[in-house]
């Protein structure tokens, strides 16, 4: 998820023939453009997604903005590329996915949704503890749970390798050995190591939902864009005047 926005000064320095201190210049004359307005700044932050004229040549044409979901099957790797399994990028069908990162990890094994996106800004605010994205994950268990595994979720757990603990987290049981739990963290292996820690052993997990975006009728193995209303259900853009079509 690197960051790749950057000051309009600096991208022309590194675009063009001009320095860093003519872009005032350029600016003061009306000859750079971002996003088909006249810049207003040297400071003025511009991203892939941007796209920048100067004297009319196009020196980027911006990006186009990728916000994905893929129903993860077991056996396949959270990853863009790996040398020895099939990766979740793999499943991906689109003509620009190399540009995609995963945004929260399932292991190997773990199954259920899992995102993607070209916009580490988006990526990052959905990821972030202050957001408080709320997880849902559907558990079977090797061993029956009762009604203190319910009590030792909602008060956190210590990780001592960490040295943290977790924030509560919701358990429900609906049978002995099937549960869901809903989290607001992304600790690594959190569900797992915190069955582990009662002495339990998780044989599935499934994620069922990031926020207020479910897998739905989304089939095993496949893949779709998000609209934008999902996009904002999940963390805002980092543009207040970015508008997208229904299907980004």
């Amino acid at each position: 998820m690197r960051c790749s926005a950057t000051r309009l000064d600096r991208f022309i320095r590194a675009h063009s023939s001009f320095p860093q201190s003519a872009v005032r210049a350029l600016i003061a004359q009306q000859r750079i453009q971002v996003d088909a307005q006249c810049a207003h700044s040297v400071q003025q932050v511009v991203t892939p997604f941007s796209r920048i004229t100067l004297d009319g040549e196009c020196l980027q044409d911006g990006r186009e903005r990728l916000y994905m979901m893929l129903h993860k099957p077991q056996g396949v790797v959270s990853a863009t590329q790996d040398a020895q399994h099939r990766t979740a990028l793999d499943l991906i069908d689109h003509p620009h996915k190399d540009q995609l990162h995963i945004v929260g990890r399932l292991d190997i094994n773990s199954t259920g949704l899992l995102l993607f996106s070209n916009d580490g800004a988006w990526s990052r605010r959905i990821s972030l503890p202050a957001s408080r994205c709320l997880k849902c994950y559907e558990v079977t268990l090797a061993q029956p749970l009762n009604a203190s595994a319910v009590a030792a979720f909602a008060q956190g757990m210590y990780f001592a390798y960490e040295n943290i603990t977790t924030q509560p987290a919701e358990l429900i049981i609906h049978t002995p050995y099937t549960a869901t739990v809903s989290l607001t963290e992304g600790k690594y292996h959190q569900v797992k190591r915190m069955f582990a820690a009662l002495g339990n052993r998780v044989m599935r997990l499934h994620r069922r939902s990031v926020g207020g975006l479910s897998l739905g009728d989304l089939a095993v193995g496949q893949s779709r864009l998000l609209t934008a209303s999902e996009c904002l259900c999940l963390a805002p853009f980092d543009d207040e005047n970015l508008t997208l079509p229904a299907e980004v």
